[in-house]
């Protein structure tokens, strides 16, 4: 019955102590005045004989008041149940259940109300039964029936919103795509200022895992107009759900920045600022930084444990080296390690972990609390989570029980978690002692039961979408060397399902692990062209990445790529910025230069939104996109001339130079060495030459017109003036060069390692043959050397080397 929550407590006090004096009930004043359970329970103990159901009721509303009052890691639920006097309760109930309204009968009684209850009544209760973790529950089942059967009658954003989001580990895909049709009318109907209903509406598709653009987009449009209404906690709670889903809003999170930014002088209670914290610091520019960590070192004493870990997490997000404020955040979390549950200690040893925070003490304590949760835990996913955290801690030894409790648990584990073991029994191996003399027999078990539970559920795997959700983060040694042939072979006979809505995570999987499949690249081309107009314009890039990526090439891919420019063309403008450059690059990987889309990018208003959108992203996106729009920037300038595109990223290829570290590999320094003997002298090639648009190749000489190589200090560097042309310009110390030679050629030796090719062929990838492209254009003789050549049985000699690189560059010249 407790699993009901009945009503707001002291409001429903409150209706029956209004019926004035002469209607006055004792038992009622005495319960209106208990400050916790243990004086309702004294109370009921006391009144047992004169206990109606209007006191039951009440009792229980009030007992369900004071736990929801609480935090949910120091609720007692289980422990209220069991107390005697709850049992009066129940017993009281049951007997006069038929007096009791709807708003205070119990599950068994509501189920059979259930259909009666009007749908704001249905919502409540459904968030009853969600805040007592019944989901899953055979009454919410009932519910989710109801719902599917009266959404047409809903008019009211709140109450779908709520019912959506209680129902949502229920919903069949028909019913989804109702929910989804519903709530975009509703949207167009709905007070613009309630913009809790569209957080709802997010939240709902981050629960079913579905990023459904047109309604995120939706959605997006009234949560922006509503940015300077809300506070931290809903700002937060929105990023969240948007990064969750993949989805980035340009537009949302600088608007939510500088709405932050507003709020910090106002946010000096532990909770208020915790929460700017934790939204706000991993977006903000380094004065801001500083400034909000500053708070955080005044504030850090009063932080309970919660607020203490938020501030720990995002401490290390954003890479922090305040040590004072680590320690200070440190003291609150170890004086509190007893109160954390266990997923919440697995995520306080990660963030400990990664912020470099040194203290045995510490970490030996975390480390018994966290084997006695691995000890009684029985769910996979916890016990991936300790198991993998246990892992990063210093130990001198490990303890049976963990291994006993991982053996237990592997074979429920799904591809993401025997993989996370995988990894965390690498660990175990390399720091076992003995291991360096044979590999422990415990390890073996384990790994032979992980390698069986891998390919017994590839095996049984039945539907492509779930095991596309299963792949989403798989990578690593065991994967590729364990499970990647039989991942392609499931993969392939479940070709049959691969269809428009699953396109962009399948092409997603198979760039990331550069494996060139031609079967299911055929079927992602045809499932995309026929049904093109069902896709959202930004699924094209993802459509397309492993096309250009891993250099496929078929009859129906020319046309591929032009029926999805010609889908997201007409949207360009709607593409947040970062994204856009990731596009426009990959097309120029595939030699692929739509003009409108050059223009958009290479305008100085979207330049300028770019450089603010990076400075809210995280520092390894920023760079990378940074990197992209410098490459494409060079992609254009040497392949589209007449777009007149101005070079200039000058500067920064520079800074990028000085940053180097100017490693030259064993492998290059022996084909260095031999390209001396072979082109008569190590002066007649040099090593790690940058050319005009900083590409920098791994050898590079002269031949002149007699085939003869040239003295590098006969030759000239190649300099890009003003006017773009390539010439040759001044020589170190600043001396005027003359061009090369009449009938010369300058040859670009590039040893090519695995990254150049896919992996499970020796396909050579799009990025290798753009590379050879330019370098062609600023008038190189390009060969190339595949590891797989240099390193093969057939060169195992001095010479048989020599003689490769003697065909390979004077043979190969036209």
């Amino acid at each position: 019955m407790f699993r009901l929550r009945t009503i707001t407590g002291r409001c429903y006090l409150r209706r029956f102590l209004h019926g004035g004096v002469a209607n006055r009930d004792q038992v009622l004043e005495q319960l209106g005045i208990c400050a916790d359970e243990d004086q309702v329970f004294e109370v009921v103990g006391k009144n047992k004989a004169k206990l109606n159901e209007n006191h039951v009721g009440c009792a229980v509303g009030m007992l369900w008041q004071f736990q929801k009052e609480k935090p949910q890691m120091l609720r007692t639920v289980e422990l209220i149940k069991s107390h005697p006097e709850f049992l009066t309760l129940r017993v009281l109930a049951e007997n006069k259940i038929e007096l009791m309204g709807d708003v205070i009968c119990g599950l068994d009684e509501a189920w059979l109300r259930l259909c009666r209850f009007p749908m704001s009544s249905l919502s409540k209760f459904a968030v009853c039964l969600s805040d007592q973790h019944l989901q899953h529950s055979p009454l919410m089942g009932q519910i989710t029936n109801i719902l599917n059967q009266k959404l047409s009658s809903i008019d009211d954003a709140r109450i779908l919103t709520i019912l959506m989001i209680c129902v949502s580990p229920l919903v069949s895909p028909t019913l989804r795509d109702k929910l989804i049709n519903k709530a975009d009318c509703v949207l167009d109907t709905m007070d613009p200022s309630h913009y809790n209903n569209p957080r709802r509406m997010v939240q709902f598709l981050r629960n079913i895992k579905y990023s459904y653009r047109p309604l995120l987009e939706k959605c997006n449009h009234n949560l922006l107009h509503n940015v300077p209404l809300m506070d931290a906690e809903n700002l937060g709670i929105i990023l969240g759900l948007y990064q969750s889903l993949q989805f980035n809003n340009c537009d949302f999170r600088l608007a939510a920045k500088q709405r932050l930014i507003e709020l910090v002088d106002s946010s000096t209670d532990p909770l208020s600022f915790t929460k700017l914290f934790v939204t706000l610091a991993p977006m903000a520019g380094l004065d801001t930084k500083e400034r909000l960590e500053s708070i955080a070192l005044i504030l850090a004493d009063e932080l309970n444990a919660q607020q203490a870990l938020a501030v720990a997490e995002t401490l290390e997000e954003i890479h922090s080296r305040n040590l004072l404020l680590i320690q200070k955040i440190a003291s609150v979390i170890h004086k509190n390690l007893q109160v954390y549950r266990s997923m919440e200690l697995a995520r306080v040893t990660q963030a400990m972990i990664l912020l470099h925070y040194q203290s045995p003490e510490f970490f030996t304590k975390l480390r018994n609390i966290l084997v006695h949760f691995l000890q009684y835990s029985v769910y996979p996913y916890e016990v991936t989570m300790l198991t993998r955290v246990l892992s990063m801690l210093p130990s001198p030894r490990l303890d049976t029980s963990v291994i006993s409790r991982v053996d237990a648990v592997l074979p429920q584990c799904n591809l993401n978690d025997l993989n996370t073991f995988a990894v965390v029994i690498a660990k175990w191996l390399r720091n076992d002692p003995s291991y360096r003399h044979s590999t422990p027999i415990k390890y073996v078990r384990l790994l032979q039961t992980l390698n069986h539970c891998g390919r017994e559920r590839l095996c049984k795997a039945d539907r492509l979408d779930l095991l596309l959700e299963e792949l989403k983060y798989m990578s690593g040694e065991w994967f590729e060397e364990m499970l990647l042939k039989e991942t392609m072979v499931t993969l392939q006979r479940l070709k049959g399902q691969i269809s428009w809505t699953n396109v962009p995570e399948l092409s997603l999987f198979l760039t990331r692990i550069n494996y060139l499949c031609a079967p299911l690249m055929d079927s992602i081309a045809s499932a995309t062209m026929e049904d093109i107009n069902k896709m959202h314009y930004s699924s094209m890039y993802a459509t397309l990445l492993p096309f250009a990526v891993l250099n496929y090439d078929s009859p129906r891919v020319d046309e591929l790529f032009d029926i999805c420019i010609q889908h997201f063309l007409p949207h360009i403008s709607s593409f947040d910025p970062h994204l856009l450059v990731l596009f426009g690059y990959t097309l120029a990987v595939a030699d692929c230069f739509p003009e409108d889309m050059v223009r958009e990018i290479f305008n100085v208003d979207f330049l300028a939104k770019l450089d603010s959108q990076l400075e809210t992203l995280p520092d390894a996106l920023n760079m990378r996109i940074r990197l992209r729009l410098m490459e494409l920037n060079r992609a254009v300038c040497l392949e589209c001339p007449e777009f007149q595109v101005p070079w200039f990223h000058e500067r920064y290829c520079q800074q990028l130079h000085k940053k180097g570290n100017g490693f030259i590999t064993p492998v290059q320094q022996q084909i260095h060495k031999m390209l001396g003997e072979v082109l008569g002298g190590v002066n007649c090639a040099k090593a790690a030459v940058f050319t005009p648009y900083f590409y920098r190749v791994d050898f590079e000489c002269v031949l002149d017109r007699h085939r003869k190589a040239l003295s590098y200090s006969e030759q000239s560097q190649l300099q890009i003036p003003g006017d773009g042309e390539v010439r040759w310009g001044l020589d170190s110390v600043g001396k005027e060069r003359s061009e090369l030679p009449q009938g010369a050629q300058r040859i670009a030796v590039d040893f090519l390692d695995t990254k150049s090719f896919c992996k499970n062929s020796r396909h050579m990838k799009g990025e290798a043959m753009m590379r050879k492209r330019h370098l062609e254009i600023l008038g190189y003789h390009v060969v190339q050397i595949p590891h797989f050549e240099w390193n093969s049985m057939e060169l195992s000699t001095q010479d048989a080397w020599k003689e490769y690189l003697r065909k390979k560059i004077f043979t190969e010249l036209p």
